[in-house]
């Protein structure tokens, strides 16, 4: 209904899982990152939970298309079933075939478990691995979970032959607290409790939805209603579908192209209702508006906001690349996965009352670096001098970076992950018929990213440059010594692998860096940095182990403040 009056292909803020509007953030992808850990792992349990809307379903999915083709799976979404019916659904989720039934006997536990036994070391026998995903696992009964504990005690001498993977709300890990469910939570290999959004992840999030939705101007929503959403939904992805969804209807019944947070507190009260906590509602509940008068109001209102282009000729100075100014030392622990996003979250709240640039629509931002620079090679160029390193003027510059042992990375991304990684690259926005522009990413702080191109250089807030960006994300990376793939880091002898084992050890207590083979490190490493832990080195996993060890290369400054 409101979709043509915002300028978008179609509503974008619709609750059913379409794929096409998968927002992965950080948090996503470390949930994502131990269920493929689990999987790998040898067997056992493994733990997902989260907030009701927190995004567990989502999480679920890019697990199962990431599942190998020689691993059998085993879905089940209504777990409220007793032992009987559970093992039966098991075995048909799993094509198992049952022996016939007899009229008048009933089938025991026995007539199940003995065929699934039997497909578990077949299946194991000819190289397949077979997992159990059970959903909303919260409504699991006692008995229920001590069967499928009896389920993972068929073993070989080197993995358990059955995985399963519990994924519920906050409550099943309340529940393998209770004595009785001892023994289960000690098979439990990795665990990981989905918290919600940040404020800054929030507003990612709402301008990914209305980019992938055809949005190609600014967005709807100004930066007190982004903050006010946030509040309301409490960072909880359904529920922030659930309230812009209605707020733009709300303005779009009201005429209002732009979304302030008056619409915001009236679309919560219809959404939410009286039953929201106390300091959440509107202190004087509305409705809305009649809507024949509100459509009115839309022909006058339409057009009515104006957006100024931040001057490219700012005062700031250009963003310049910071290196670290020390090692950490080497017997620092494993590092956790950087909180980027709470750190985000805590540098909006703290500036909220400063002055910020105002937002730009996507005709005004790719105006600021139209003349600018005449395509990719001109911005892997001026890339390159941030690393001391100049590639002349030629069409192949990723080819004559690599022979100064520099690798052009080409990747998709989302901001939390550029954060992580910490070093200037290259974003590509990209206009509505798909032309790109290479602009340079300098700089990063709070909600807040300076651009640069050429001689031009503007301080953009997220959501603006979320109309534009994608998440395709370039950069550079330098390569070990000897490097010739990263299978050949964890499996052979040589200058790469030596270098591999020196940066680990880095990372480790005294006494344990050698403690397992490389490629076990490698994963535990990818683990804590929230990657998909594969044992293999790759360019992701590179970047990663430079900036935990304190290798002195460009990195990401705080943009300047104005």
């Amino acid at each position: 209904m409101y979709a043509k009056f915002f300028g978008l292909k179609q509503p974008p803020f619709s609750i059913a899982p379409d794929p096409r509007y998968l927002f992965m953030s950080e948090r996503h992808r470390e949930a994502l990152a131990h269920l493929i850990y689990g999987l790998k792992g040898g067997g056992g349990f493994v733990l997902l939970t989260g907030e009701i809307g927190a995004g567990k379903t989502t999480v679920c999915r890019c697990f199962l298309e990431q599942v190998p083709p020689r691993c059998n799976v085993a879905y089940i979404f209504n777990p409220k079933l007793t032992v009987h019916e559970l093992l039966k659904t098991v075995c048909d989720e799993f094509r198992i075939p049952l022996p016939p039934e007899h009229p008048g006997v009933a089938r025991t536990v026995k007539d199940f478990i003995d065929p699934l036994n039997e497909f578990l070391l077949r299946t194991h026998g000819v190289g397949q691995t077979n997992v159990l995903i059970i959903d909303e696992a919260q409504n699991l009964s006692a008995d229920v979970l001590e069967q499928l504990r009896l389920l993972t005690n068929l073993e070989t001498s080197e993995r358990k032959l059955l995985q399963i993977i519990l994924i519920g709300q906050p409550e099943l890990r309340q529940m393998l607290g209770r004595p009785e469910l001892e023994q289960l939570a000690q098979r439990v290999i990795a665990r990981y409790h989905l918290a919600a959004l940040s404020e800054a992840e929030t507003v990612q999030y709402v301008a990914h939805r209305l980019g992938v939705a055809g949005l190609g101007g600014a967005s709807p929503f100004d930066a007190v209603a982004l903050r006010r959403i946030h509040q309301l939904s409490r960072g909880v992805p359904r529920r922030i579908n659930l309230l812009c969804d209605r707020a733009l209807l709300g303005g779009y019944a009201t005429g209002q192209a732009r979304i302030g947070v008056g619409v915001i507190e009236r679309a919560a009260t219809e959404v939410f209702g009286p039953g929201a906590p106390a300091d959440t509602r509107p202190s004087s509940p509305a409705r809305w508006p009649a809507w024949a008068g509100g459509l009115a109001a839309g022909s006058l209102l339409a057009g009515a906001a104006a957006w100024a282009l931040w001057p490219a000729t700012a005062t700031a100075p250009p963003p310049r690349v910071a290196t670290p100014t020390a090692a950490p030392a080497a017997s620092a622990a494993l590092p956790a996965a950087p909180v980027a996003a709470s750190a985000v979250a805590v540098a909006v709240a703290a500036s909220a009352s400063a002055p910020r640039p105002p937002a730009l629509d996507a005709a005004e931002l790719r105006a600021a670096f139209a003349r600018q620079l005449r395509g990719e090679a001109d911005a892997w160029r001026e890339l390159a001098t941030a690393w001391g390193v100049l590639l002349g003027e030629t069409n192949d510059p990723c080819g004559v970076a690599a022979g100064l042992q520099l690798q052009c990375y080409k990747g998709a991304s989302s901001l939390g992950v550029v954060r992580q990684l910490d070093r200037p690259g290259i974003v590509v926005l990209r206009d509505a018929s798909g032309k790109a522009y290479h602009v340079l990413l300098g700089a990063l702080e709070g909600d807040i990213a300076t651009l640069r191109r050429g001689t031009a250089s503007v301080q953009v807030p997220l959501s603006s440059l979320g109309a534009v960006w994608r998440g395709e994300f370039y950069t550079l990376w330098r390569t070990p010594p000897g490097y010739a793939g990263p299978a050949g880091m964890v499996n052979g002898a040589g200058p790469a692998s030596d270098w591999l084992a020196e940066r680990l050890a880095r990372l480790q207590p005294p006494g344990d860096a050698a403690a397992a083979p490389l490629p076990a490190q490698v994963s535990a490493f990818q683990v804590a940095q929230g990657l998909s832990p594969d044992g293999l080195p790759g360019p992701l996993t590179v970047m990663h182990l430079n900036r935990a060890s304190g290798i002195d290369e460009p990195r990401l400054l705080p943009s300047p403040r104005r």
